[in-house]
């Protein structure tokens, strides 16, 4: 027992069991990469009953010290090159290094292994585990040498094998579990092995490559993959604050091909859309991930465009509007909207006038169910549910009717407009361009000009016409345009107190007139002056003149034909000026477009 008292025993063991470890880490990477092409109950087995013969056989090259000190001794030469039992198992284990990683890098890059559990093809397990033991006495064959150069008595040199081999058991399980719960990591490891493997190849040949350059490329490796592995880290603590809808949402839009492309990376991959789902289906799933975040204002009828029937008007009045209009559900008022007596249909109202009961008296057996314009449209669901088919007015705080909500006006804003006989759709194409009405809801809108820059959360509008007002202040006159965010809005009828109509395209590139030398200071004071009458018009200056926009296409005349000639955009209103906008700063909505 006296070798237990000498301190250069417990040195050298020390010593060997740290050389073995930090020798034997890249080692458990790659078992655990090989585990992982097993079934999961079979991997632990696997990796335990692989190290157990690596440390049989580590054992059985140390029993046989003078044997490996003799691999040193040439034994034939090709060329200039001598070549000894060493660099025999050296250039072997390079090969089959390099022929390892190739074979991984190609199955992780062309997807083999990233299959479902269920339809998962697993290797053979005694052939994972040749593979770890054949992978362990290439590693372990310099960790060998070096320790018999270190120490010279055979129990230390076993002793350190078996604690470094117990502790890489220890440490194989939780080791393996972080290397597969992060691909990049497994990717890395196959490159150092590509490199290891270059680097015993060039062993064998007699080029000796200082191990610095390889840690160092290594170490910087694992330094900048360290900043990466945070980086997810931190963005995904971002992503888990952001509502659980709104993060669903946005999977189920990306999964569809409804993801813009500048928030694509390489990780989507994904069968075109056109292959997987129709225009028309994306655009109602759209509907329904984001019906629980609209406002009512987005869904109801608004006040202005209610068809009423006012109880103190004739008879024959009554019967004429009826008849005349093509709806069957009308809200009965006394004098104004506001004092709403009931919701009757149409055809019972005829039947009534028909037999002469009073209209009052007959409206108030049906009488209105109000809602606040607060609710949301998830519980506007059950109310519309209880009404049994009947109209659901919405009211404001001092009791003032803002508009009304039926079945059809939500199943609008999930699959889109259904236009009355008397009504003319809100988005109209006309080209390169849109023909909108003033009272389009911006979540349709958005969906047609495929944006997400119009809606936002924290503004009280739901309309173009209140986006426009929101940003320009004021009322626009005809003529006037205003350009944000990529997308350039021109007023084309507008009265007094509303927008009726606004054409809106895509901004052009502007062509600047190099002899212009008032433009920068136009563009300083956020304005587009009008072009000089001695210079040739920019491209800029002839999309924003009011004379171009006089050729109006025939697919606005519904809408001219109905607006006064002082409010026509073909009216002589002079050079007005363009205003300019910074970009908004709007959060991110929760899908891409779609009725809100």
């Amino acid at each position: 027992m006296e070798f237990l008292m000498d301190p250069s025993i417990w040195a050298g063991l020390l010593t060997l069991v740290v050389l073995e470890i930090v020798l034997g880490i890249d080692n458990l990477v790659f078992i655990a990469i090989l585990a992982d092409k097993l079934p999961p109950k079979l991997r632990d087995k696997a990796r335990i009953m692989g190290l157990s013969l690596a440390l049989i056989m580590r054992l059985g090259l140390l029993s046989v010290i003078s044997w490996m000190v003799t691999l040193t001794t040439p034994l034939f030469s090709v060329a200039d090159f001598s070549f000894s039992g060493r660099d025999l198992i050296l250039l072997f284990g390079g090969v089959f290094l390099l022929f390892k990683a190739t074979m991984e890098l190609h199955e992780r890059l062309e997807g083999r292994t990233h299959q479902d559990e269920g339809n998962r093809g697993y290797a053979k397990f005694w052939a994972v585990v040749v593979q770890i033991v054949i992978l362990d006495a290439v590693f372990s064959l310099d960790a060998v040498i070096t320790a018999v150069g270190m120490v010279n008595d055979l129990p230390v040199m076993m002793t350190a094998v078996v604690i470094a081999m117990v502790v890489m058991l220890m440490a194989s399980k939780p080791l393996t579990n972080f290397v597969n719960a992060h691909p990049t990591i497994v990717v890395l490891c196959l490159s150092f092995l590509l490199m290891i493997g270059l680097s015993l190849i060039a062993e064998g040949f007699g080029l000796h490559i200082p191990k610095g350059y390889l840690y160092a490329a290594i170490g910087f490796s694992i330094l900048i993959e360290l900043f990466n592995q945070i980086a997810r880290r931190n963005f995904i603590k971002h992503q888990e604050r952001r509502p659980m809808r709104e993060r669903t949402a946005e999977a189920i839009m990306r999964l569809m091909g409804q993801q813009r492309a500048q928030q694509q990376t390489t990780e989507d991959v994904r069968l075109p859309a056109d292959e997987t789902f129709a225009e028309e289906e994306r655009y109602m799933i759209s509907g329904v991930l984001t019906l629980a975040s609209r406002s009512l204002r987005s869904v109801m009828t608004p006040r202005t465009e209610i068809s009423w029937v006012d109880c103190d008007r004739s008879r024959d009045e009554v019967r004429a509007q009826l008849l005349d209009t093509p709806h069957s559900l009308f809200p009965v008022c006394r004098d104004e909207l506001d004092e709403v007596i009931g919701v009757v249909r149409a055809k019972d109202l005829l039947v009534a006038l028909e037999q002469g009961e009073d209209i009052a008296e007959f409206a108030a057996r049906t009488p209105p169910i109000v809602v606040p314009e607060t609710m949301d449209v998830i519980n506007l669901l059950a109310v519309l549910r209880r009404a049994k088919g009947r109209l659901v007015v919405v009211t404001n705080e001092f009791g003032v009717v803002q508009g009304l909500v039926t079945p059809l006006d939500v199943l609008e804003a999930i699959a889109g407009e259904f236009p009355d006989e008397d009504e003319t759709p809100d988005i109209v194409a006309d080209g390169d361009s849109w023909l909108v009405q003033g009272g389009a809801d911006l979540h349709s809108l958005e969906q047609a000009l495929n944006c997400q820059d119009l809606v936002s959360p924290t503004e009280d509008y739901a309309s173009l016409a209140g986006f426009l007002l929101s940003h320009y202040g004021q009322m626009p006159a005809v003529g006037e345009v205003l350009e944000q965010n990529g997308l350039r809005f021109e007023i084309l009828a507008a009265s007094e107190y509303r927008i009726e109509l606004v054409r809106i395209s895509q901004v052009q590139p502007e062509q600047a007139d190099p002899n212009n030398h008032h433009q920068p200071e136009a563009q300083a004071s956020g304005f587009i002056s009008p072009p000089n009458s001695a210079l040739p018009p920019r491209r800029a200056d002839v999309l924003h003149s009011p004379a171009t926009t006089a050729e109006t296409p025939e697919s606005a005349s519904a809408w001219q034909n109905n607006t006064p000639a002082a409010h026509r955009p073909d009216a002589d209103t002079g050079n007005r000026p363009v205003r300019r906008f910074p970009p908004l700063q709007l959060p991110a909505l929760t899908s891409d477009g779609g009725r809100a």
